[in-house]
């Protein structure tokens, strides 16, 4: 290190860490960085963008089985699981390398090692080979640490027969039956990638419902379309013990007390995260921690002067983009930038990628009935859409709900082919604040998947043109 004192300076160089990086070093913060493995975090080499690469295969392969539905011919469609493993980690290498590039840009400093926090803005870091280079030293500091997949007692991964998300991401060879314990937007989609290559697939969820962050009429719809794929679904069922030598055999229990057993080749955990908060020196810092993460306000202060925290280790919702806003809007609140504001967690969209995809923002219908709204639905299906139609992708549909009495847009939830695109319109709508007279006024372009999203509104209002 050439420098030791800093205005700024990050632990951890996922999305939230990086982009506050960068964001501190525009606003003219002398800024450093420490990351103990990989720039980019979880998300880019592990997560969010190497799981995309493989979606994206088996979405080519299955619309290359279906070739003959388009008037062409593929034959003899197959797979080679050692390609398609060494593009994913491409593709998050080439990301890796270009968040280096982005420090340096930027004038980042990036220190590689693992931090621990001394008091009075100091921290000590622990070099990859041992090494202890000299205390850095900031007037701020922001703990974007991330979050690790979570375990039970009973069903600790051993990398082998029962993987986390990493090991599932590089098989060595394909599983042709697979449990995968939890059905959040993970665990979805790793049936989906694994399903449709052809593996045989259950899916066991402790809760009454798949995708149980989503409304409840799309996870419904999702389950009966990863069904009809031939994907097992167990919902209500808790996973008591996990045991073999060559395959594994998981005990199920129903929300009933009934008892069975089902055998596979492996098993992928997928039941939730918690935060990377250890060995920090937190609570020598007087930080709170509650459930593994990390106790902030509304503008990510911890309860220790200049330390912040951000991303999924202070909870959910635990995305990549929620952290990245996180980082800007704690970065430019240290740097009294005007006209900042706390993170509204209803304006945070989701997205799974399985097929077909499931996206979101803003409330449920659950949710608003339950604070008091009197509401106005509305659905169109992807089957009443042109360019659906043309595309072959007419499975699904586009919600929207809204305030009776404003017309406020307070939720949308899509299913279906792009749906992870087009929730972003929904998503800068909610944000600014739009009315359905507003979003009634718009144009949207024909023939695109887009013009279910109007028609949706125009459902809500009783104007729907098209069903």
């Amino acid at each position: 290190m050439t420098e030791t004192r800093f205005d700024l300076a990050i632990i951890g160089a996922g999305p939230g860490g990086y982009v506050a990086a960068i964001r501190g070093s525009q606003l003219g913060l002398k800024t450093a960085i420490v990351e103990r493995e990989h720039l980019g975090g979880i998300c880019l080499n592990w997560g969010c963008i190497p799981t995309k690469a493989l979606l994206r295969t088996s979405e080519l392969y299955r619309q290359m089985r279906h070739a003959a539905e388009f008037g062409l011919a593929a034959d003899n469609v197959r797979f080679d699981l050692a390609k398609v493993v060494e593009r994913s980690r491409k593709v998050a290498d080439r990301l890796s390398n270009g968040v280096a590039y982005l420090m340096k840009k930027n004038k980042v400093q990036v220190i590689s090692g693992t931090a621990r926090l001394k008091g009075e803005g100091r921290i000590a870091i622990t070099g990859k080979t041992g090494e202890a280079p000299p205390d850095i030293e900031a007037k701020h500091i922001i703990i974007a640490t991330g979050a690790r997949a979570r375990t039970a007692p009973g069903l600790e991964p051993d990398g082998r027969l029962i993987w986390t998300y990493k090991e599932a991401m590089v098989p060595q060879s394909f599983p042709k039956s697979l449990i995968i314990v939890g059905s959040g937007a993970i665990g979805i989609e790793f049936a989906s990638f694994y399903r449709t290559l052809g593996a045989e697939v259950t899916v066991v969820e402790i809760l009454d419902r798949i995708l149980p962050a989503e409304d409840a009429e799309i996870s419904a719809l999702a389950r009966k379309a990863f069904a009809r794929q031939g994907i097992a679904i167990n919902t209500g069922t808790s996973v008591e013990r996990l045991k073999g030598a060559d395959s594994v055999t998981a005990t199920l229990r129903k929300s009933g007390g009934a008892t069975e057993e089902i055998t596979a080749e492996r098993v992928i955990l997928a039941i939730g995260i918690t935060g990377n908060v250890e060995g920090l020196g937190l609570e020598e810092q007087g930080v709170a921690i509650e459930k593994g993460h990390i106790v902030v306000d509304g503008w990510c202060r911890t309860g220790a002067p200049g330390l912040y925290a951000i991303g999924d280790v202070v909870g959910p919702p635990w995305l990549a983009h929620k952290a990245s806003h996180e980082g800007l809007l704690c970065v430019e609140k240290i740097a009294g930038v005007d006209g900042v504001h706390p993170l509204d967690k209803t304006n945070v969209p989701s997205c799974t990628y399985s097929s077909p995809q499931v996206a979101s923002v803003g409330l449920t219908e659950e949710a608003a009935r339950a604070a008091g709204y009197t509401l106005k639905i509305g659905r169109f299906p992807y089957s009443a859409n042109g360019k659906a139609i043309a595309l072959g992708e007419t499975e699904g549909l586009v919600k929207t709900i809204f305030d009776a009495q404003s017309g406020a847009l307070l939720g949308a939830h899509l299913l279906g082919a792009e749906a992870t695109e087009l929730i972003q319109g929904f998503a800068v709508a909610k944000t600014l604040e739009t009315t359905e007279a507003e979003l009634i006024a718009s144009i949207f372009p024909h023939p695109t998947l887009s013009e279910m999203m109007g028609e949706s509104v125009l459902d809500a209002f009783g104007r729907v043109l098209h069903i």
